[in-house]
Parts: C-alpha cells; sequence; structure tokens
C-alpha cells in the first residue's frame, strides 16, 4: 500500500470543468491505441490527447416534485422548477416555509416523478373541472381539501387505486396526460445548461403489485424533441418489467433515441427484485430472453437511498463486519405483507452479483451485471442527503424537534419510524463533459459510482500488469487507461501466469471526513456452480500505526465522534488512499466480479445533528453516527 499526497492526487483524480470540456467529442471512450499512447506518452505534455474521463460528476437520478402522487398528496408544494434551482445551488424555500440551501451546486439532476399519475394529484386537490366531474374524483377532491386524517385516507386511497390498476378512466386520459409530461419537459429544457448543469429527462415507472416494489427509474440520453413524441410507460398497462423493456425498445425505434432503466433498490420488493427462477411478475420461468433484455436495459441499479442501504445485508454476508449499515426490512412497499428472511437474498446487490455468474452459464447471459449509483429517492423535490443538511423524505419529515420520533409513514398498523430512514444518496459519474449526451454514455459504460452523500472522489481499474510503481504515478488515470479497464469493463481469459492486478484510489470529500479504508469486494461461482465472497482490506488509513492481527483482521480505525456536539476530528484516517492490489486467491478458470468499497472514519448521523439543534434526548435505539461509504461499479473477469 502506498500513501501520495493530496496535492498529487487531486491534480490526477479531479480536473476543473474547463479542462474537462476539452477532453473531446461527447461520450468518447479511450481506444485501444488511444490508451497505449497515454501510456507510453506520445505527446510532451501529459494532458495532451486524453479521450478518457478526467472529471466526475455529481447528482442525483431519482427526485420527485408535486407531479409525483404521492409527494403532492403528502404536502409537497414544489415542483421540478424548484428542483433544478434547488438542485444546481440556489436556496428555495421548502413546502412548509424553510428556508434551504446545498453546500454546493449539484451537476445534474434527473427529476424522476411516477409515470402512474403524473400530475393527477395536484389537479384533484386543485378541484380540475375534467377530473373531479367523475363521482371518485370529486369524493377525493372533497376529503383531501378537508385536510387531516381524512385528508391522509384519501391520499393513500389514490396512491392504492394506482397500485392496482383500479383508477377512473378521467384521470388516464391521454390529452391530460400528454399535457403534463410536455409542462415538465419544457421545464428540463429551460434549466439544460450543457457544461455547467445538466436536467436529464426521466420518470419512475411505478410497478408496485401487490405492495411489492418493482420500481423502475427511465432515463433518456434525448432532448425534449424526441421525449415528449411518446408517453411515458405506466403500471395501467402492465406491472412486468419486461413489457416496460418492450415498451423501452418501441420508443427507441420510434424516435431514433436512447433510453436505460435503472431498478429502485430492492429493500422493498419482498424477495422479487432479482428473481433467479421465475419472473414473479408472470410466474413463468426465466429465459435466455429475459437475461438478456434485462442485461441490455437495466446497466444501472440504485445501491443506496433513503429508504435503506441496498448493498449487502448481514444476515447474506456474515463475515462481512461493515454489511449491517443503514438496513432497513419491515416489509414491502405498505407493508401488507412483513420481512421474511428468505427474501432477502433476492433483494440485495451483492447476492444479485453473485447469482449473475451463475445464471449466465444457464441462461447464456448475467442478467445482473449492472453499475452501482446512488441516489436519494427525495419526495420533497429537494435532492439533500447531507447528514448535517437532511430535509427529510417528504414535506412530513421536513426538519423538527420531533421528527426523529415521528413515522414517516404508517400502513395496515404498522410504521417506518422516522429515525430509521437513511440520509442517503448521490451518484458519480465519469463522463468526458456534463451533458446529457455524454453523462447517459458514462451510464450505459457503467463508469459511475455511488456514495451514500459525501463527494468522496475514487478510481478504480483492472488489469494484468499493474505494478506497486503506478500508485506513485502522479496521473494514475493515464496509468490505469492505459493498463487496464476502469470500474464497468471487462477483464477476460488471464494470460498464462498471470493474476489480476488492481489500481485504485480514492480522495476523501474536501468537505467531509478522512477516509478508513479502501476494501475490494470480490464475488465469484467455483466449478459446482457455488458461489463465494470475500471482501479484502487493501489501502487503509493510519498505516504506520494500524496493522491486521493474525487472523487477518484490520482493527478498527477508532471514533472521534462528539455526539453531543453533533461534530468529529480528522485526527484518525487520511485524507487520501492509492493503491496496486492483486488477488491472492484468483483462479483463471472462475468467473468473478470485484467491486471497491470506500469507508469514510465515523461521523454524525442526521439524528445526532437534530439532537443538538432542537436541545432534545433520542431513544438509545436511534443510531447516532454512521460510517459513510461509495460503492464502485464492478469489474468482471471471464475465463
Amino acid at each position: 500500500m502506498i500513501r501520495q499526497t493530496t496535492l498529487a492526487i487531486a491534480l490526477s483524480l479531479i480536473l476543473t470543468p474547463a479542462m474537462a470540456r476539452e477532453e473531446g467529442p461527447v461520450g468518447l471512450v479511450p481506444t485501444a491505441a488511444d490508451a497505449e499512447g497515454m501510456g507510453a506518452q506520445k505527446y510532451y505534455s501529459p494532458y495532451a490527447g486524453r479521450a478518457f474521463p478526467t472529471q466526475v460528476y455529481w447528482g442525483d437520478t431519482h427526485v420527485h416534485t408535486d407531479n409525483s402522487l404521492d409527494a403532492r398528496g403528502f404536502g409537497v408544494t414544489l415542483g421540478p422548477e424548484e428542483a433544478f434551482r434547488f438542485a444546481r445551488g440556489e436556496e428555495v424555500t421548502t413546502s412548509h416555509g424553510e428556508r434551504f440551501k446545498l453546500s454546493r451546486p449539484l451537476d445534474w439532476l434527473v427529476v424522476s416523478d411516477h409515470s402512474d399519475g403524473m400530475g393527477a394529484m395536484k389537479e384533484i386537490i386543485a378541484g380540475n373541472p375534467n377530473l373531479v366531474k367523475d363521482p371518485k374524483v370529486k369524493q377525493w377532491h372533497k376529503a383531501m381539501r378537508a385536510g387531516g386524517n381524512e385528508a391522509f385516507e384519501a391520499t393513500m386511497e389514490v396512491i392504492n387505486a394506482f397500485s392496482q390498476a383500479n383508477v377512473p378512466a378521467v384521470v388516464l386520459d391521454r390529452t391530460f396526460q400528454q399535457t403534463v409530461w410536455d409542462e415538465y419537459i419544457d421545464i428540463a429544457e429551460e434549466f439544460n445548461d450543457p457544461g455547467q448543469f445538466t436536467t436529464i429527462i426521466g420518470y419512475e415507472w411505478t410497478s408496485t403489485e401487490n405492495g411489492n416494489n418493482l420500481h423502475r427509474n427511465v432515463l433518456y440520453r434525448d432532448d425534449g424533441d424526441r421525449a415528449r413524441q411518446v408517453l411515458p410507460y405506466t403500471t395501467d398497462e402492465s406491472f412486468n418489467p419486461e413489457d416496460l423493456w418492450n415498451w423501452m425498445a418501441n420508443y427507441e425505434q420510434a424516435t431514433g433515441g436512447q433510453v436505460l432503466a435503472l431498478a429502485h433498490n430492492g429493500n422493498m420488493s419482498n424477495g422479487i427484485m432479482f428473481p433467479v427462477e421465475t419472473n414473479p411478475a408472470t410466474g413463468k420461468a426465466l429465459t435466455g430472453d429475459y437475461a438478456k433484455q434485462r442485461a441490455r436495459w437495466e446497466p444501472l441499479y440504485e445501491v443506496t437511498q433513503i429508504k435503506g442501504d441496498g448493498e449487502t445485508h448481514p444476515l447474506l454476508s456474515s463475515d462481512d463486519e461493515f454489511a449491517d449499515f443503514e438496513t432497513l426490512e419491515l416489509g414491502n412497499l405498505n407493508l401488507t405483507v412483513p420481512k421474511e428472511d428468505h427474501m432477502l437474498k433476492y433483494e440485495y446487490a451483492r447476492k444479485a452479483l453473485k447469482d449473475g455468474l451463475k445464471m449466465e452459464s444457464k441462461l447464456g447471459t448475467n442478467p445482473y451485471k449492472f453499475g452501482m449509483v446512488g441516489s436519494s429517492d427525495s419526495h420533497t423535490a429537494l435532492a439533500a442527503v447531507e447528514e448535517d443538511n437532511y430535509i427529510g423524505k417528504h414535506s412530513g419529515t421536513e426538519p423538527s424537534a420531533e421528527r426523529w420520533n415521528h413515522p414517516m409513514a404508517k400502513f395496515a398498523g404498522r410504521q417506518y419510524e422516522g429515525y430509521a430512514m437513511s440520509s442517503s444518496g448521490y451518484a458519480a459519474v465519469w463522463a468526458t463533459d456534463n451533458s446529457r449526451q455524454a453523462l447517459f454514455d458514462a451510464m450505459k459504460r457503467k463508469e459511475v459510482y455511488a456514495t451514500t452523500g459525501p463527494r468522496i472522489l475514487v478510481r478504480f481499474w483492472g488489469g494484468w500488469d499493474f505494478v506497486e510503481a503506478d500508485a506513485l504515478s502522479r496521473l494514475p488515470a493515464a496509468v490505469g487507461y492505459a493498463k487496464g479497464v476502469p470500474m464497468g469493463g471487462d477483464m477476460n481469459k488471464a494470460p498464462k501466469g498471470k493474476k489480476p492486478t488492481f489500481l485504485v484510489a480514492a480522495l476523501k470529500d474536501p468537505y467531509g471526513a478522512n477516509l478508513d479504508r479502501i476494501q475490494i469486494v470480490k464475488g465469484w461461482v467455483d466449478s459446482k456452480g457455488k458461489t463465494h465472497e470475500k471482501v479484502y482490506d487493501v489501502a487503509w488509513g493510519d498505516a504506520e500505526s494500524r496493522k491486521p492481527g493474525k487472523n487477518g483482521k484490520l482493527p478498527a480505525v477508532g471514533n472521534t465522534v462528539d455526539v453531543k456536539n453533533a461534530t468529529w476530528t480528522n485526527t484518525i484516517g487520511d485524507p487520501e488512499l492509492i493503491t496496486v492490489w492483486t488477488d491472492p486467491d484468483f483462479d483463471a478458470t472462475q468467473k468473478a466480479f470485484y467491486y471497491t468499497r470506500v469507508l469514510e472514519i465515523p461521523t454524525p448521523r442526521w439524528t445526532a445533528y437534530d439532537a443538538k439543534r432542537y436541545g432534545v434526548e433520542l431513544s438509545k435505539e436511534v443510531p447516532v453516527t454512521l460510517q459513510e461509504r461509495a460503492y464502485t461499479s464492478p469489474i468482471w473477469y471471464a475465463p
């Protein structure tokens, strides 16, 4: 393990947006010839002729505004315009009058309102005459105007009606839907400013059959002229993800555009997000076509968000001491079916990545060959996920002295505890410039990673020839692309006598905490078809005084958090880590994947900040610290 100065890594990991814009054509990916030239220093200037991404762009793929049924029903009055203004760094006033602003602007945003009933709830509340002429809609309107519990019950009735594809036809009127979609697109076009701030057009397909969450966010590479040609797909047409993929194919054929989907984190799917035998939407056996289509249309997975972390679970990764992180496991989305342990293995990313290796042998394609991003799933229109700047999930959980102890939502006699909601997360994209096309292309090639909120910089390459000296380079990106493939890439058939080597670098958030460690998570399938996993500590802070024990386990980094004052000190850990690691357990005959997990030192959780600000005493079961983290997209090996 080699440490490097902050300046050296900063120079090599991040450049100014102006410099990044000089990297070449939109969406350009370095060729082998480019990489060879870069590695051989073809030009005197080490910055000349580069085609690879040198800038990471921060954003959120999952924000809801008053166009979403549930967001508006629970009191959000901010629309797409306010969402974009907030994300690009402007101060806004929340639905309940709180002045709010990000610590730093985001680079891009997807306002992904629910496709089902988009715009309908605010029109029902407003009393749109074309809608309230229906008796059921008129009943909903009166109840919502009455307020209180009557309004809440009406809101839940509307949401359930859509989840059961049982809504009045007037709400599904195509003219009404087109008007709402066009208005959203017009706002997205107005705020799109390539090179400065990008608005990616998108929506959330809201499959919630029987309360089980199979939501997908659909993102467009296209501008509004193409996106408005076809209305978003809704579940009154189908709950089956395969039908969504068919819609995506038809959209591309009809418009000449491009779309991709990313699955909502699966911990409220109750064991159906990552099937291995049958499609839960149809009850039919999974086929090679299912695997091929899922891999084609869903290159990304939302591994962390406000409803909990979705990397892994302690029951699935019993040897992973960091597996139990922001775990939320109550049941399906509307809590009609409590969570059972047997469901967990079909809900989490790491297990799905392992299952995908195994399924490829049977189906011909790995259906779960996805990159990883984080996002907020905010229902406040505000992409605010920092622990000390946490707005909450919906307007009822905006900052207050009581929100930690106020249920986020109640269903079927059960409830989501207010304090259990996670502040997470953001999506980081290594793109050639800040535009719809370049960001989309980077997402398609999976050169992306997730964080739970902090803007940790992470780079990760795999190859066969990295050596320890490569970690001393002032330009590790040039070495990384010249000798290997980045996160999201593939390594095929090991050269004789070679083991895979990985170059990985991480730099702390400038506003945040030092780094505890870098880990590489490996999953593989053996000759008998059994899957395995192992977590390796490959670089860590305080390396001079902190050594692995005889059992190979690295001691904890420590904890400087002052809970009472909601603060910490960066007197432990390191600001940056970089290393080259070789897999000591490599078997050239076994399919495998590798991804990087970076951990910060412990810091205060949003609950600790609330306790300090409001002078309240929390119950003992409330978590008040956490170790924020980043997850890269994997690199896959195939014999």
